[in-house]
């Protein structure tokens, strides 16, 4: 059985799209044309979770910080390829099974390579 498509099989979705980009750009004349106007020495100064901003936020720290969320963020996307593993374990039987040990097997070893490198140490 051959299903073709046509172009107004994708006229509700040309429709939603086009409700949405209006419903947009309605929402951002609206607020700027309705919202107050006043601006005031208060509401032109910087503001951080309400702490009041004390000298240079140009200030220099660890690298640790971005070391360890780029770990986190590189770790955590790998993770995330098992799922679609996970969901077809059956359909992929052994040969689905072995390829996810020598994937989780590279896993470690990255790992315990950041490790020896004493990448997560915070001293």
């Amino acid at each position: 059985m051959e299903t073709t498509s046509t172009a107004s099989d994708f006229l509700p979705i040309l429709f939603q799209i086009i409700v949405a980009i209006g419903f947009v750009v309605v929402t951002l004349f609206a607020t700027h044309f309705l919202g107050p106007r006043r601006v005031t020495g208060d509401k032109l100064t910087p503001f951080e979770s309400g702490i009041k901003s004390i000298g240079n936020a140009r200030q220099p720290f660890s690298i640790k910080y971005f070391l360890v969320a780029i770990l986190f963020v590189l770790f955590d996307v790998e993770v995330i390829f098992m799922y679609p593993w996970a969901v077809n374990f059956r359909e992929f039987g052994w040969e689905g099974v072995i390829e996810m040990f020598v994937f989780m097997g590279t896993l470690l070893l990255g790992f315990i390579y950041v490790l020896k490198k004493k990448a997560l140490d915070m001293n």
